[in-house]
């Protein structure tokens, strides 16, 4: 997918929604977000049940779901941590951490975003959110010893699902 490609979404959740692409993929992102895994890399390596954007296939690159650990039902040993580590939609939708055209929340905005599009507000609020998300690292360190990976798997499995380094 190249820059200004413009990008139509027909899925279970959103019918005819596009976007343009108006930057390179995994290029020119903002100054202050610095994921530490692509979308590519965490769907191979286990988030979500492998439950996320299995209808979505048709949107974002094909290499992206080659590899990935993907489920017709939840599984949580699909995830990278082996432990259920998510919360329903509907609490998402409930507590208003939905934003903007992404109905399936912030790991679906990061995928358009790392595809290049980009929507300057909606941006600004999922990149402080992501942000924020940062201090469950900091609980991990002051409470595990280094190098301890299976000390709190489920605040690691939430790390890699907000594409934070969840062997911090």
């Amino acid at each position: 997918m190249s820059n200004k490609t413009k990008i139509v979404v027909n899925d279970s959740m959103q019918t005819g929604y596009s976007y343009i692409l108006s930057e390179p993929a995994g290029k020119a992102f903002a100054d202050d977000f610095t994921p530490h895994f692509s979308p590519q890399t965490m769907l191979e390596m286990g988030v979500f049940e492998g439950r996320y954007l299995n209808d979505c296939i048709d949107e974002f690159p094909l290499e992206w779901f080659e590899k990935a650990k993907t489920a017709s039902v939840a599984d949580s040993d699909l995830n990278y941590f082996g432990i259920k580590s998510r919360q329903p939609l509907s609490v998402w939708q409930q507590k208003g951490w939905i934003y903007g055209p992404d109905p399936r929340g912030w790991f679906q905005w990061y995928c358009r975003y790392y595809l290049g599009r980009r929507l300057p507000e909606i941006d600004r609020i999922q990149i402080g959110r992501w942000k924020g998300f940062a201090r469950h690292a900091g609980q991990i360190r002051a409470n595990c010893y280094p190098g301890d990976v299976f000390c709190r798997p489920r605040q690691r499995q939430a790390l890699l699902q907000w594409s934070h380094d969840p062997f911090c």
